[in-house]
């Protein structure tokens, strides 16, 4: 395995080639996540170089959080994606190691024998809108010929559809208090084009990210794709801490920072108006940009506390908010909205349009017409059931499980974070294996780059009389 013939097919200097047969030997996965290496000096004595060499070389490859070295103890490939540089994964023929980070785990491999058999499973891992709450939208009285028109002049309406524009500077005004200029809307067919389109406009492959540590950007396999580096920031029941992003920015050059700060997901919690202006202040300092994802904060408990975006108070154009209606509506009527300066819309509408070549009409002309016929009303509504949901869930937490499994109260949106009754991976997995027993799905904190014990609760799917 390791032998000096072994960097004869890769080219530069010889730390560089060190680097190319390691990476090469996880892709392929011969090195498996959490493996230890061979010594510095064992690795010098086989690969025939010099020790300095081998310590050149995995210092680089720790920067980049391909490897983890614990003092004491040795050089291990990561087992988690925080830092790790992947090159850009978005071709026909995919590398080995994109199929190896995205292997599934053995409680995984469980789910899905459990879902493709015909026992009942209660989901309380799917995050989506239940079909029960999804609103009855009635198509909009246009014939075909007028929707195949509007499709034509789909190059003229590379931003979205004028008029469900207008609608979202409404909404956004009704909901914030906050005045958008439409021109400054890019429509998009949700938040995953959203994000895919900033990727590939705004960043590039080794770029670095600050994300909240747990979030559920972790588990997004585009920034994978993508060649990005991601840093969590350490996070209380307000959102990321400062001093833990000025630590990471100090010690990686951070571009821009992904940020969920209304209902976050999966721990639930509000950032306060003072911490998000502090959170601005320090980013505009560095010069790094924030994108904000805003897609729980009209489904708030009660009305005092701070749904307010980031991008409210935003006066510098450093933030792009990014809204979504599958929340509120459903995952497959696929429409969620940008704002940002128009010369940086315009630049990422043509890359879409390079890409699928614009956006469908008919979406949103039913986006348009739930936000100015059904919005109001439905919000209403979702929030008794969800907050009801919840409430029931967390009743069943405390009956069935007598206080061990603990968590904060939800405040809105559709997740509850709990702790599990664990102190390692055998007990966390016979604890889950228990709940998979009794068709019982959850989401492990792992999916979302956290420790031991954690689970993310879904009670939107949750139903009193069916536990």
């Amino acid at each position: 395995m390791w032998h000096k013939q072994k960097l004869a097919p890769f080219e530069g200097p010889i730390f560089k080639k060190v680097i190319q047969l390691i990476e090469y030997y996880i892709e392929q996965g011969i090195l498996i996540s959490g493996e230890r290496l061979l010594s510095e000096r064992e690795l010098a004595k086989q690969l025939q170089v010099n020790r300095s060499t081998i310590v050149h070389a995995l210092d680089l490859l720790t920067e980049r959080g391909v490897l983890i070295r614990k003092r004491g103890s040795g050089t291990y490939v990561n087992n988690q994606k925080w830092g790790v540089q992947v090159y850009s994964t978005i071709n026909w023929r995919l590398p080995g190691h994109f199929f190896y980070q995205n292997k599934q785990t053995l409680y995984q491999q469980k789910i899905d024998k459990l879902r493709n058999s015909k026992t009942q499973i209660y989901d309380l891992a799917n995050g989506d809108l239940p079909t029960d709450l999804i609103p009855k939208l009635q198509l909009p009285n246009i014939s075909s010929h007028e929707l195949v028109m509007h499709e034509k002049q789909s190059d003229q309406l590379q931003l979205g559809l004028p008029s469900l524009k207008e609608q979202i500077v409404h909404y956004m005004k009704a909901c914030f208090a906050m005045q958008v200029d439409s021109d400054e809307i890019l429509i998009t067919s949700g938040t995953q084009q959203s994000l895919f389109l900033i990727t590939q406009g705004l960043l590039k492959p080794g770029d670095a990210i600050g994300i909240e540590s747990p979030s559920y950007f972790y588990s997004l396999p585009l920034f994978q794709a993508a060649g990005l580096r991601l840093y969590g920031i350490e996070c209380d029941a307000q959102g990321i801490m400062l001093e833990s992003l000025k630590k990471v920015v100090e010690q990686h050059q951070v571009k821009w920072l992904f940020l969920n700060p209304v209902f976050q997901n999966p721990m639930g919690f509000v950032m306060s108006d003072k911490r998000k202006k502090r959170i601005l202040d320090f980013c505009r300092s560095q010069c790094i940009g924030i994108v904000e994802d805003d897609a729980y904060s009209n489904l708030a408990f009660n009305d005092n506390l701070a749904i307010s975006p980031i991008k409210k108070f935003d006066n510098n154009d450093q933030v792009i908010y990014l809204g979504s209606l599958s929340k509120y509506i459903g995952r497959n009527i696929r429409i969620g909205w940008m704002i940002a300066p128009r010369s940086v819309i315009e630049n990422l509408a043509k890359i879409r349009q390079h890409i699928d070549s614009g956006l469908s009409i008919l979406p949103q002309l039913l986006a348009e017409q739930y936000l100015q016929n059904h919005y109001m009303t439905h919000k209403q509504l979702l929030r008794k059931q969800l907050k009801c949901r919840s409430e029931q869930l967390m009743n069943w937490l405390n009956t069935k499980f007598n206080g061990e499994i603990t968590y904060q109260p939800s405040l809105g949106g559709f997740h509850l974070y709990a702790n599990l009754p664990v102190t390692n991976t055998a007990q966390e997995l016979m604890f889950l294996n228990n709940l998979l027993s009794q068709g019982i799905v959850v989401a492990q904190g792992s999916d979302f780059g956290d420790s031991l014990g954690k689970v993310r609760l879904s009670y939107g799917h949750f139903v009193q009389n069916l536990f």
